[in-house]
This record gives C-alpha cells, sequence and structure tokens, in this order.
C-alpha cells in the first residue's frame, strides 16, 4: 500500500482533487486531528528565548495537533516568525554546508579546499546552477553512514548550539517526559523532482526519543503509514515552517515524501518574501528540511 501510494503522489500535478491530504491549514477533522496544549511553564517570565530562536513568543498563536490515525505523530502548523524562517533558511544554506559539516558533493571533489558550497555556487554572474543542485543534503553532529546506518565517536563533529536550543525548547513546549538532546542531524535539499523513498529512521540507539522535522521553502506531500510496508499511508501537506515531531508508534513507521510541489501546482506557496537574492531565487526552487533526533541514551 505504502509504494503504491508512493507512486500515486509523485504523479500529481496539483492538489486540487487530492481531498484526502490532510492540510492543517484548512478547518480542523476531529476524527483525524485534535488541538494540543503546550505549556507555558518553561518560559514563565522568558518570551525573549522564543524570539531568539524565531519562533511566535506567543503561544496562544501556535497550532499544535496529534494526528490521530498515526499514534505519536505530532504537527505544529508553523510557529515561525518572519524573520525566524529567514534565519533557519539562511543558516541550512550558508552555514550548516560549511566544514566540519559534511556533504553529499564531498565525494566527488567538486568545491576546493578552503572553499564553501555556496561562495562557489554563486562566484558567477548568474550562479553556477550545476553546483546548487547538486547539493542533496549536510549531516550533522554524528554525521549519518548512508552505508552502513550506524553511528560512530569517529564521524562526529560539534552539534550547532542554535539548533539545539531549538530543538530542545520545542520538546520542551510539547511537554515530552525525558529531557531531549539533539545530537545529529540532516539538513535535505530537495528540488522540484525530488523524491524521499520510504524508510524507517532505526539507527540511534536510543529509539524511545522523539524525532524532529522542520521544513522550509517549497510545500511537499508527506507520507506516514505503519511499521509494513503494506499499511496505508496517510498523506499531510507540509509547508514552509511547519514542523512534524514523531514519537511513540509513529517513531519506527514508514515515511517519505513522493512530491515536492512548484508554486504553480501550490495556492498556498508562501517562500519568505524578505530574502534578498541569491537567497530568495533559490528558495523559490527548494525545499529545506531539517530532522534532528537524539543518538544516545541519556545517562
Amino acid at each position: 500500500m505504502f509504494k503504491e501510494c508512493f507512486k500515486f503522489y509523485k504523479q500529481i500535478n496539483s492538489l486540487e482533487q487530492q481531498l484526502d491530504v490532510i492540510d492543517f491549514a484548512n478547518e480542523v477533522n476531529t476524527k483525524i486531528m485534535k488541538p494540543k496544549k503546550l505549556t507555558s511553564e518553561f518560559f514563565n517570565n522568558d518570551k525573549e528565548i522564543l524570539d531568539d530562536l524565531g519562533l511566535k513568543s506567543d503561544l496562544s498563536d501556535w497550532n499544535c495537533y496529534d494526528v490521530l490515525n498515526v499514534p505519536g505523530l505530532i504537527f505544529i502548523k508553523n510557529p515561525f516568525t518572519s524573520t525566524g524562517q529567514k534565519y533557519w533558511m539562511k543558516r541550512c544554506i550558508v552555514d550548516y554546508t560549511r566544514k566540519p559539516n559534511r556533504l553529499n558533493i564531498d565525494a566527488h571533489h567538486i568545491i576546493g579546499d578552503g572553499e564553501d558550497w555556496w561562495t562557489t555556487t554563486n562566484k558567477l554572474a548568474n550562479g553556477n546552477v550545476k553546483l546548487r543542485d547538486s547539493l542533496r543534503w549536510a549531516t550533522l553532529g554524528y554525521h549519518h553512514n548512508w552505508d552502513t546506518k550506524v553511528y560512530s565517536e569517529t564521524a562526529k563533529s560539534e552539534f550547532p548550539i542554535d539548533l539545539f536550543k531549538l530543538s530542545k525548547t520545542i520538546i520542551n513546549l510539547l511537554q515530552f517526559p525525558d529531557e531531549f538532546m539533539a545530537e545529529a542531524g540532516i539538513v535535505n535539499f530537495y528540488h522540484p523532482s525530488s523524491t524521499l523513498s520510504g524508510h524507517t529512521d532505526h539507527s540511534e540507539y536510543n529509539l524511545s526519543a522523539p524525532l524532529l522535522s522542520i521544513s522550509f521553502g517549497l510545500s511537499a506531500i508527506f507520507l506516514i503509514g505503519g511499521r509494513s510496508l503494506d499499511d496505508k499511508p496517510s498523506a499531510i501537506l507540509l509547508r514552509s515552517g511547519d514542523v512534524i515531531v514523531m514519537s511513540k508508534e509513529s517513531r519506527l513507521c514508514y515515511h517519505g515524501v513522493p512530491k515536492v510541489l512548484l508554486p504553480k501546482n501550490d495556492q498556498h506557496f508562501n517562500y519568505n518574501n524578505e530574502l534578498e537574492d541569491p537567497f530568495k531565487s533559490f528558495m523559490q526552487v527548494t525545499r529545506i528540511n531539517i530532522n534532528v533526533r537524539q543518538v544516545n541514551n541519556i545517562v
């Protein structure tokens, strides 16, 4: 069922007739989603923490839901301010693509010593489109080994402190009982033709800790099913700024991204208009996804 649904959504060109796609921007369907309360105790007298992270400082402006047909899946509708979205996009594009973080293009030795991807991409007047589009991912903290799927202490760099704080803050607001420590991150760069096949995230030693996923830029359809590829998945529309947290049963469910939507096929397209070129041009054809996970059991 998962593969069939994946193939179906991969081929669609418009969302207009896709009534089975869960869209949290529309009226809440109480059979599928349940509003979730956030704790305000952590920020009793310090909303500056939220401001500094680019998050809306008034928690009443946050729209958070439990997805009832996928137990443990939590959806937060864009909790970022306009300035916050701009900040995190730039961090992903400019800073998280620098050494010592690892990129998929490292093996091809496209970028010279002492250079970085974003600077090299924009050396030419109109940009290096081939180099721009060749970037697929950057790994942070524990560097995910795509071949062995094993984390190693010898393949590890310092995790970005701002992303650490952002992740911990969101998890705290959701009132998870255990402390969350962001130790590994993957920043995925999707283009309009990009997909992410169905898979589970099971490499971490602590599989009870939640997995945090944040989207920026182009909208996309996210599929999440069950523990088997035979289970029919739910399709969720993700827009810029939306956050998904996979916990409990959903933590080991098959999930993937069959479709990234171009602006002309997405009436809700809302990339950050405050971005200046070349960032604006890049985000008009890009979806960025940051996923953060805890690797180890915390003693």
